[in-house]
C-alpha cells in the first residue's frame, strides 16, 4: 500500500483522486499554482505545496518543480490525473528515476501511445482501422493544410497530438475558419500540454462520446 501520493493535476480530477485516496487510507499531497490556492483539492488534501504561478507551463507542467515537491513531503507516488503531465513520457521516466512511483503506464508505452499522432501511425502499421484524417501532425504549410482539409471533408475537429482532458479540441465547419482555429488550438495546446502539435480528423466520424463534448 502506498503511504503517500502527490496528486499533480488541479479540480474535478484532483478531487476524484484524493476521495480514491481517502477511501484507502492514503495521505495526500496536493500541488497548486498561485492562483489555485483556494480551490476545493487543495482545501481537502493532507499537505499542499506552490509549486509555481498560474500559467500551467510554469506550474502544472513544471516537472521539476512536481519532482521536487515530492522529495519534500516524502510522497512516495505521484497520480497524474488526466492531462497536463498525464501522457508525458519523460515526466514518467524522471519520476521513476528519481525513486518515486508513477501512476500510470510505464515510460515507453506512453511514448508510444500518450502521443496521438504516433498512436494512430502504430494502429494504421498494425491494420486497425482509424478515423480518417491527416495521418499525422499539421505542418506550417497552409496550402497544404487546406488541401488536406479538403480531402477529408468537412466537419473537421483540430486535436493536439498530447492533448487530453477534453482540452485542445476544437470543431471547424468551414474552410473559411480553419486556419484561425488551428492557431487557437495550438495555443491551447502548447499552454496545456507543452506541445503545439495538432492533426485533423473527420468529425463525424469519431465516436459518439467525442462528439458530444
Amino acid at each position: 500500500m502506498l503511504d503517500k501520493v502527490l496528486i499533480a493535476n488541479r479540480g474535478e480530477i484532483a478531487l476524484r483522486v484524493l476521495r480514491a485516496c481517502k477511501e484507502l487510507g492514503i495521505k495526500t499531497v496536493a500541488v497548486h499554482s498561485n492562483a489555485d490556492l483556494e480551490l476545493m483539492h487543495v482545501r481537502l488534501a493532507d499537505e499542499s505545496v506552490c509549486i509555481g504561478p498560474a500559467n500551467p507551463t510554469d506550474s502544472y507542467l513544471n516537472i521539476p518543480a512536481i519532482i521536487a515537491a515530492m522529495e519534500v513531503t516524502d510522497s512516495v507516488a505521484v497520480h497524474p490525473g488526466y492531462g497536463f503531465l498525464a501522457e508525458n513520457a519523460d515526466f514518467a521516466e524522471q519520476v521513476e528515476k528519481s525513486g518515486f512511483i508513477f501512476i500510470g503506464p510505464h515510460a515507453d508505452t506512453i511514448r508510444l501511445m500518450g502521443d496521438k499522432v504516433s498512436a494512430i501511425k502504430v494502429m494504421r502499421a498494425a491494420g486497425v482501422p482509424t478515423v480518417p484524417g491527416s495521418n499525422g501532425p499539421l505542418d506550417e504549410n497552409n496550402e497544404r493544410t487546406l488541401a488536406l482539409a479538403k480531402e477529408i471533408g468537412y466537419p473537421l475537429i483540430i486535436k493536439a497530438a498530447a492533448g487530453g482532458g477534453g482540452r485542445g479540441m476544437r470543431v471547424v465547419h468551414s474552410e473559411a475558419a480553419l486556419l484561425k482555429t488551428i492557431y487557437v488550438t495550438q495555443s491551447e495546446a502548447k499552454s496545456f500540454f507543452g506541445s503545439d502539435v495538432v492533426y485533423l480528423e473527420n468529425f463525424w466520424k469519431i465516436p459518439v462520446m467525442l462528439r458530444s463534448r
